[in-house]
């Protein structure tokens, strides 16, 4: 499973989830569309698979991330 955000600054409390795709080209293509012509955003895919930490809270780790639109 892969989430889409979009973020304004570097600060994990800036990120907003746009998406989750299971598929890793609709992901990229939400990805880049989301951030498409907006100045001062970037987008970030995550991919999760199922694995928990012992909160019980998903673990996911960046498989993409864009440079900052300027």
């Amino acid at each position: 499973m892969f989430q889409v955000y979009t973020s304004s600054d570097k600060s994990e409390l800036s990120k907003n989830l746009v998406g989750e795709f299971k598929d890793w080209d609709e992901a990229m293509d939400c990805a880049e569309q989301a951030i498409e012509g907006k100045k001062g955003l970037r987008y970030i895919v995550e991919e999760t698979n199922g694995t928990v930490n012992s909160y019980g809270e998903l673990i996911a780790s960046v498989v993409a991330e864009s440079d900052f639109n300027e």
